[in-house]
């Protein structure tokens, strides 16, 4: 009786590992993309400046970086579908070439979601830039630099070898996907991307 207990018990105590492996929901790439995180396991993380998911999701991605374990490397990937989203990968590439990425990138989403800043519009873009410290004209030379086209470039074919139809979307190990559908919530979406790291670590 007490060995029948002693299963039941061990039984009952897998159940809520088991729900949340099932609960995960993920896609996988064939052919797998290589990675640029030597000897770590990449998570990418394909977003859209304008977009209002990707915005809702940034706190929590903040968060969730602060107990990033040391053999992940994660980064931003500005997925790329037009012109206008083009546009907005070159601003964020811009911004990484002129070293203020860390220090503007939450600002920039905000001024867009909360103030209404239109980046496509030189002008305003021009005025939040010198409000924020960056001087437009640079800004403006740097955008059209061979290394910012070169990444703009980059990040226009990872979107299409991610497969990546919509963001947010998160990207692990050149294997796996998740997407905001798949993951549903913010917290489930990046609880899909620890399972998936969990799974690609047990594959090294």
């Amino acid at each position: 009786m007490k060995r029948l207990v002693a299963i039941l018990l061990a039984a009952l105590a897998a159940l809520p590992f088991a729900a949340g492996a099932q609960q995960i929901q993920y896609g996988e790439l064939n052919p797998p993309q290589p990675t640029e995180s030597k000897g770590k396991i990449e998570v990418l993380e394909f977003f859209w400046y304008g977009c209002p998911h990707c915005y809702s999701l940034e706190p929590y991605v903040e968060t969730w970086l602060k107990k990033l374990p040391p053999d992940v490397e994660f980064r931003r990937v500005p997925a790329v579908f037009n012109a206008r989203w083009a546009h907005d990968a070159t601003i964020f590439y811009t911004l990484e070439a002129l070293g203020v990425l860390d220090k503007l990138h939450r600002p920039l989403f905000d001024a867009i979601h909360k103030s209404s800043l239109r980046t496509d519009n030189e002008a305003a873009l021009s005025e939040w830039l010198q409000k924020n410290g960056v001087e437009p004209k640079k800004f403006m030379d740097t955008m059209k630099s061979f290394g910012v086209q070169s990444k703009l470039r980059r990040a226009t074919q990872q979107t299409v070898a991610y497969k990546i139809d919509g963001t947010p979307a998160m990207a692990v190990a050149g294997r796996y996907t998740v997407s905001a559908e798949q993951g549903r919530t913010q917290q489930g979406m990046l609880q899909a991307v620890d399972g998936l790291v969990a799974m690609a670590r047990k594959q090294k």
